[in-house]
């Protein structure tokens, strides 16, 4: 198990060292002037050659590439070409930001859609299972956005439970205000209730028509332990595979949640360096997200193990 575990350390290391290089060379050729979007209309010749010598962008490529590289190994991210603001202080805000607004979606989205696909499963072609399948299609079709627009209009500006928009003065954080949490992270959950509950449910369907759970059934065993010794084993590894998968997402991937809510996290920050031409920021976001699936899919892999005694990681 060790072993296994420092050689998938190693290949992410070298898959995070492949995406550096390809985002930096992504930034590179990205159309738009970094020092025209700072200087904006008080650019002149003399002060954009002095802006682009004080950024270092006349330096080569690699150069840069290398400093960028070693600066984040020493824990150094580097300063954002737009607020002058050190990235890692700007990432440590807003990390703990996703992580709220991801904490809160994980807690109740998840379980909840697990029981409903599990409870969907072993009652096939119920009303139950309709239900909950008919539940899943809209949350699948509709768009993250209407989602959101319909949970603002109704929650927020019809019955005025909760704030329309999740804007955080300075100094506020999403502990000492969690109702702006409410409206982002039910939209996210409706997204994550829709994939999560579909999967849990079609692989419940599978392993239900199994042989050794019927053998299991006709053995006389009850109901609530074949489900919690073997079908709830074998029915989760697909299911574990997309939560890992939007473990990732939840982190940095939520652009347009949190553009719908104002909401201060590491998707609005990743549209605003693309926006900004803040590559130093943009490429910092982009690592920490690769790093975060890479990672969240290390765990999947060793959830396999614990959940299936036949799978072996070696």
């Amino acid at each position: 198990m060790l072993r296994y575990i420092i050689r998938r350390l190693g290949l992410i290391i070298v898959t995070l060292a492949v995406i550096s290089l390809a985002i930096f060379a992504i930034v590179e050729i990205l159309p738009g002037d970094v020092a025209k979007m700072m200087l904006k209309q008080n650019a002149t010749e003399e002060s954009l050659d002095r802006l682009r010598e004080q950024l270092g962008l006349y330096r080569p490529w690699y150069e840069r590439y290398f400093d960028w590289v070693w600066g984040v190994l020493r824990g150094d991210w580097g300063t954002s070409y737009v607020t002058g603001i050190p990235i890692s202080e700007i990432l440590g805000r807003r990390v703990v930001h996703s992580l709220a607004l991801a904490l809160f979606a994980l807690v109740f989205g998840i379980p909840l859609a697990v029981l409903a696909g599990i409870w969907a499963g072993i009652r096939p072609d119920r009303l139950a299972d309709r239900i909950m399948s008919m539940v899943g299609m809209v949350g699948i079709s509709m768009p993250e956005f209407v989602t959101g627009v319909i949970f603002m209009l109704v929650l927020a500006s019809k019955f005025e439970l909760l704030p329309p928009t999740s804007m955080m003065l300075p100094g506020e954080t999403p502990w000492t205000r969690p109702q702006i949490l409410v409206l982002p992270a039910l939209t996210l959950t409706v997204v994550l209730f829709a994939y999560i509950m579909r999967m849990t449910r079609a692989s419940v369907i599978e392993v239900m028509q199994s042989a050794y759970v019927r053998t299991a059934t006709l053995k006389g065993i009850p109901m609530h332990q074949v489900v919690r010794r073997h079908v709830l084993p074998n029915a989760m590894l697909p299911t574990i595979t997309i939560i890992a998968a939007n473990m990732g997402y939840m982190l940095g991937g939520l652009i347009i949640v949190e553009n719908v809510f104002a909401y201060p996290g590491l998707g609005q920050m990743l549209l605003f360096s693309i926006q900004q031409r803040d590559f130093p920021l943009l490429e910092s976001l982009v690592l920490l997200i690769a790093g975060t699936y890479a990672i969240s899919n290390l765990l999947a892999d060793l959830s396999y193990a614990a959940l299936d005694p036949r799978i072996r990681v070696s």
